[in-house]
This record gives C-alpha cells, structure tokens and sequence, in this order.
C-alpha cells in the first residue's frame, strides 16, 4: 500500500536546468549538453558531486568545474553554471503536490548547493519566496547540501524512509534522471521518470488512482 510520494525538485516540480544550460550553450557557441558531459565524468568525485554534498564552497567550485570544462575544450567558470540553476515552477504539478497531501505524505528529495536562497537555490527574493511556499507543501524536505549526501546515493533515499517512517515498497518516486531512479527502484519504491509535466501526473494518476492531469 503507498503511503508516500517523493518528489525531486528541479526538473520536476519546476522546469529542468537543463533546458537552461542548454539556452547557454546555444549563446556561447557551446556544443549541446557540454554542462551535463562536464558533470558525468567522475560522478562520485567531480567538482558537482563535491558541490551538492557540500565538501566544496562556491569559490572552490568555481576553479574547479573551470579547470574540469577546459580539461574537456571549453572554458566555463562554475559561477556561470550556477546562475542557470533556478527554473520556472510548474503550477500542476504544485496542484498535484497539494493533492497527493490530502491522502499521502509528501517529500521533496533533492540534489541542491548552498548559493542562492532555499531549497530551490534562487538568487531572486520573488521567485525564493515562491518555492518557499511550495516547500511548505511537503512534510519532508531533504536537501544534499544539508546532509553530506546524494542521490543516487541509496542512504539518501533510506534516510527518507526513516523519517516518513515508511518502507521503501510504500513509496512512488518521481525523479527526471534514470540514474537517481535505479536505486530507488532496487530497494523496491515505484518509480515516474519525468520527461514532461502531462506524462509524469498521468503516471501518477494511475498509480495513486487519483485525478491529477
């Protein structure tokens, strides 16, 4: 029986931060996904990984995906890479948060870095004080940034369990990277990969039995 829904936060509840490095590759003549190549070398160790379980601060990352991205052929500061990270909130999927509240506990699961304000990392007080009120949703927000750990990390996603004081098997979780699905997966959760807004909450549906598209 499902009593829980976890969610991650970029790429689901709001829009994708790929979608914006790629607008930035696009403008500095980058090759497409040149960002997410950068990131998946190494995964445990790179200058992201370290980010998000917060060994690393904001300087150190900035030198570090700078020398990281030129060691693949193109220069490009992690400051750069930081200010793409925020994305646009997806108001159904906010309804379907709200939804799944009535009957379910719900859990923000994210990877995020310390800059920027909150969980959603924005560097503007407007679109921080939105996310604030969506975070508000959840009875369970974890951040990487705050426990020293990441996803696809399986302690992450036991570290949820524990506090929702669930089993893995009575948990969906939605996430847009297979790669953070697959242990998830393994320890027995349902799982949505996220390729657009309409797809998830349809999946959703079907597995909750509840209307949410």
């Amino acid at each position: 029986m499902i009593k829980a829904i976890l969610w991650d936060f970029g790429g689901v509840i709001t829009t994708s931060p790929f979608e914006a490095f790629n607008r930035f590759e696009n403008q500095q003549g980058l090759p497409q996904d040149f960002i997410r190549g950068i990131n998946s070398i190494n995964p445990e160790t790179n200058a992201w990984a370290q980010f998000e379980s917060n060994q690393i601060d904001t300087i150190t990352f900035n030198e570090a995906f700078k020398t990281e991205s030129k060691a693949q052929g193109h220069e490009i500061p992690g400051k750069d890479v930081l200010a793409l990270l925020s994305g646009d909130i997806r108001p159904q999927m906010v309804k379907a948060v709200q939804t799944c509240a009535k009957h379910f506990s719900v859990a923000c699961l994210t990877n995020n870095v310390k800059t920027g304000t909150g969980p959603g990392m924005d560097r503007s007080k407007s679109k921080a004080s939105a996310v604030g009120k969506v975070m508000a949703l959840f009875d369970l927000v974890l951040e990487s940034s705050k426990e020293g750990i990441r996803k696809p990390n399986p302690e992450f996603y036991q570290i949820a369990c524990e506090r929702l004081e669930i089993k893995p098997e009575q948990a969906i979780f939605l996430d847009d990277l297979g790669i953070n699905l697959k242990p998830a997966k393994a320890m027995g959760m349902q799982t949505i990969k996220v390729l657009n807004e309409s797809q998830a909450l349809k999946a959703l549906s079907t597995l909750t039995g509840l209307s949410l598209c």
